[in-house]
């Protein structure tokens, strides 16, 4: 091998582990796919040890009601009562309706369920419905069994019984 062969093949060498050395270096790189929802870091079920303070964001539209009566018509038009009833009552998916949450009923873990999606059936809207959405979903969701709830069920009355008269 001649001098320069040599040198070339040690300058590439060289400049090899240079750049592996650089690569080494980095942390992992985090790119969020394109019309992700935003990264919202909600933990799911009972975490264990003390109990800590959570920092969980809140929904900018509680307690606004011209965006519980928008949730109602978002629950319908993405077709939310197909899988959990008209009024959220339940079907194919659970009930909305009722004070036991799997995942947690704050607004922000019912906004995860939403974005992320959870397992047995519910799927990840996070990419398809915007944010500002979701919450006004969450918004409803939350009015629901509430003097607050848009267009809530209608209860038919009891009907009265009668005592049969012995004769």
């Amino acid at each position: 091998m001649t001098y320069t062969l040599r040198t070339r093949i040690a300058f590439c060498a060289a400049l090899l582990l240079f750049v592996f050395a650089l690569a080494c270096n980095q942390g992992p790189v985090r790119a969020a796919a394109a019309g992700a929802p935003p990264e919202v870091r909600i933990p799911v079920g009972p975490i264990p040890g003390p109990k800590e303070a959570e920092n969980l964001p809140l929904n900018p539209y509680n307690g606004d009601s011209v965006a519980l009566v928008e949730g109602r018509r978002l629950f319908n038009w993405y077709n939310c009562s197909g899988c959990h009833g008209g009024h959220a009552g339940g079907g194919m998916g659970p009930s909305l309706r009722d004070p036991v949450w799997i995942y947690g009923d704050s607004d922000a873990h019912i906004f995860a369920s939403i974005a992320e999606g959870r397992g047995k059936g519910m799927p990840a809207w996070g990419t398809r419905i915007p944010e500002e959405q979701i919450w006004k979903l969450v918004a409803y969701i939350k009015s629901l069994r509430t003097p607050q709830e848009p267009d809530a069920p209608h209860v038919p009355p009891e009907p009265e019984v009668k005592e049969a008269s012995s004769k």
